[in-house]
C-alpha cells in the first residue's frame, strides 16, 4: 500500500504544481515547481521516496522519448542532422574529457576515472527539461529543433562514457578500442531496434485490422506499449533503449503519414498522450526534488568527515562546475559554427551569414540537465570489488544534483532576458508550405465531393438529385474558401475578413449549439448517451476549426 501512496501523493503535488504555478505572482518554469513541491514532501513531511534507477528507467523515460521523437518536426531534425549530431557526440566527449580534468583539479581526493564518471552524467541534456524551459522563453523555433534533437540523441553517448568510466574505477583498466566498438554497437542496434519494433507492430496491428477489424482501446493500448517494447529488447541485447524509444517514436510518425488510422483515434490517442506526459514530466521532477534533501544531507556529512574542506565548498564546487559545462558548450557550438561556414566557403557555397551572438549565448545556457542525469548517477555501485566503498560516492550524486538545479534556473532567469527583444528574420517557408497544403487538398477535396455527388445521383429521382447537387454545393464552399486566397482578381484582405467572420459565426454556432443540448439533457429531453454522442461531433468540429 506504501508505493500507491507514493503514487497518489506524487500525482497530486503534479496537479497542485499545475495551478500553483499560475497562482504566484512572479513566473517560474514548472519543473522548479514541481521539484520545490518534492523537496518539501520529503524535508517537512519525512515523506521522500528511494528512487530505484532501473525502475526510473523503465517506467518514465521509454514513453516521453517516444513521444518525443514521435512529434519532433523531421524536416528540422534532418535539415540540422550535422548541427545536432555535432553536439549529441562531439560535444559529449569533448566535455567529459575538459570537465573531467577541471573537476579533479579542484578536487584531487576525486580520482580521474571518478571525475570522467561525473562529468559524463552531467554532459547530456534532458528532452523534458528542455521543453519545460522552452514554454517560458522565447527560443528561435530553429534552434528549438536543435536543442530537442540533441537532446534525444546525446543520452546514449553521455551514458556510454559514464559506464566505462565507472568500469574504469571498478577494474582500473580502461580500452579505447573496446570502448569505440561498445559504443556503435549501442548506438546502431538501439537505432535498428526501435525503427523495427514500430514497424513490425505497426504492420501486424493493420493486418489484425483488416481480417477483424479495429479496436480503438486495444490500438492505444499497443500504442502506448510500442516504446516500453522497444526498451526491453534493446537493453535485452545490450543496446541503448534509450535510443531504441526515440528511433520508435520517430519511426511512428513516418507510420502515421500512411494515414490508415481513424481521424477519431487520432483524437482520443493525443488526448491520452498529453495527460500522460504531463503526469510523467511532473512525477520525474517531484520525484528529483524529493531526492534533494537526503542528497545535500549524506554529501554534507561526508566534507566534514572527511576533514578536508568545509562544506561550504560544495557551493563553490557546484557554481565552477557549471560556469565549466557552460564555458565547453559555448566554445564547442562557436568553433562548430566557424567551421561549418569556412566548409561552406570552401566548397563553393554562398557563404550565410553567421548567427546573431544571443543566439549563440542563448545555445550554450540552454544546455539544461534533467532527470536522465540524477537517474544515471544513482545507479553508480556502493562498493568496489574488493568491499573498499565506491570514491566519493556521495559528494558525485550531490554535485550531480546540484548541476540540474543550476542549470534549469540558470536556464529560467537568463534565456528571456538574452532572447528577449531579438528580431529574426521572417521564415516564410512555413507559411507558403501550409498555404500549398491547403490549396492542394481542397482541390483533392473539391475533386472527391463531385466524383461522390455523381454517385450518389446516379439512377435518382429529381428531388434527390436536386437535394444531393445542394449539399454538394454548400460542403464545396467549404474548400473553395482556401482557393480563393490564390485569385488575384479577389481582394486578400477581404477574404482573411471574410475567414476571420466565418470562424467567429460557426463558433457562435458552436457554442449554441453545445448549450442547447446541455439543456435537453438536464431536462431529460434527450438521453446523456445521445448528448455526449453530439456534443463529442461538435468538440471534433470545433478542434478541427482551430487548426
Amino acid at each position: 500500500m506504501h508505493t500507491i501512496e507514493v503514487v497518489l501523493a506524487m500525482l497530486v503535488a503534479v496537479v497542485a504544481s499545475g495551478y500553483l504555478v499560475r497562482v504566484l505572482p512572479f513566473s517560474l518554469p514548472l519543473p522548479l515547481v514541481q521539484i520545490g513541491l518534492g523537496a518539501v514532501i520529503a524535508g517537512v513531511f519525512n515523506r521522500g521516496h528511494a528512487l530505484e534507477p532501473e525502475v526510473f528507467f523503465l517506467l518514465f523515460l521509454p514513453p516521453l522519448l517516444f513521444l518525443d521523437g514521435w512529434r519532433i518536426p523531421k524536416q528540422g531534425l534532418f535539415r540540422d542532422k550535422g548541427a545536432i549530431l555535432e553536439l549529441a557526440f562531439g560535444l559529449v566527449v569533448f566535455t567529459v574529457i575538459g570537465a573531467g580534468l577541471l573537476i579533479h583539479w579542484m578536487i584531487p581526493v576525486m580520482p580521474l576515472a571518478v571525475c570522467f564518471a561525473l562529468a559524463a552524467i552531467v554532459s547530456p541534456t534532458d528532452p523534458v527539461a528542455v521543453g519545460a524551459i522552452a514554454a517560458k522563453a522565447p527560443i528561435p523555433k530553429r534552434l528549438m529543433h536543435i536543442l530537442e534533437g540533441e537532446s534525444l540523441l546525446n543520452d546514449a553517448s553521455g551514458l556510454v562514457c559514464f559506464r566505462f568510466a565507472v568500469a574504469a574505477v571498478m577494474t582500473g583498466t580502461f580500452s579505447l578500442a573496446t570502448a569505440s566498438l561498445t559504443f556503435v554497437w549501442v548506438a546502431v542496434a538501439g537505432l535498428a531496434v526501435g525503427v523495427a519494433v514500430t514497424l513490425g507492430v505497426s504492420t501486424f496491428q493493420r493486418w489484425l485490422w483488416r481480417r477483424f477489424g479495429e479496436e480503438p482501446g486495444a490500438a492505444m493500448l499497443v500504442n502506448l506499449l510500442i516504446p516500453f517494447a522497444a526498451y526491453l529488447l534493446a537493453e535485452e541485447i545490450n543496446a541503448s533503449g534509450i535510443l531504441a524509444a526515440v528511433a520508435a517514436g520517430i519511426s511512428m510518425s513516418y507510420v502515421e503519414m500512411t494515414g490508415r488510422v481513424s481521424g477519431s483515434m487520432r483524437v482520443q490517442r493525443a488526448g491520452v498522450w498529453n495527460m500522460l506526459q504531463f503526469s510523467f514530466n511532473g512525477i520525474m521532477f517531484v520525484l528529483l526534488g524529493e531526492q534533494l534533501p537526503g542528497i545535500v544531507e549524506r554529501a554534507t556529512t561526508t566534507m566534514n568527515e572527511s576533514g578536508h574542506q568545509s562544506a561550504w565548498w560544495l557551493l563553490v564546487y557546484v557554481l565552477v562546475i557549471n560556469a565549466t559545462l557552460i564555458a565547453l558548450r559555448l566554445l564547442w557550438v562557436w568553433l562548430s559554427l566557424r567551421w561549418n561556414l569556412l566548409r561552406a566557403h570552401r566548397r563553393g557555397l554562398e557563404r550565410g551569414e553567421a548567427p546573431n551572438w544571443r543566439i549563440v549565448v542563448a545555445t550554450s545556457v540552454a544546455g539544461v540537465r534533467g532527470a536522465i542525469t540524477l537517474a544515471g548517477v544513482l545507479t553508480l555501485p556502493l562498493f568496489l570489488p574488493d568491499g573498499s566503498p565506491f570514491p566519493a560516492r556521495d559528494l558525485v550524486i550531490f554535485l550531480a544534483a546540484a548541476v540540474i538545479l543550476c542549470s534549469l534556473v540558470g536556464a529560467s532567469v537568463a534565456l528571456p532576458q538574452l532572447l528577449k527583444g531579438l528580431q529574426l528574420p521572417a521564415d516564410s517557408g512555413e507559411r507558403k508550405e501550409e498555404d500549398l497544403a491547403r490549396k492542394l487538398s481542397s482541390k483533392a477535396a473539391l475533386a472527391g465531393v463531385e466524383r461522390m455527388r455523381q454517385q450518389l445521383v446516379l439512377n435518382q429521382n429529381t428531388e434527390n438529385v436536386q437535394l444531393y447537387n445542394d449539399a454538394a454545393s454548400r460542403v464545396s464552399l467549404l474548400y473553395q474558401r482556401h482557393l480563393d486566397r490564390d485569385n488575384p482578381d479577389v481582394d486578400p484582405e477581404k477574404v482573411n475578413r471574410m475567414e476571420m467572420g466565418y470562424r467567429q459565426l460557426r463558433s457562435a454556432g458552436l457554442n449554441a449549439e453545445r448549450e442547447e443540448l446541455f439543456r435537453l439533457t438536464r431536462r431529460g429531453v434527450v438521453s446523456d448517451e445521445i448528448a455526449r454522442r453530439l456534443i463529442r461531433n461538435l468538440d471534433l468540429l470545433e478542434s478541427r476549426k482551430r487548426e
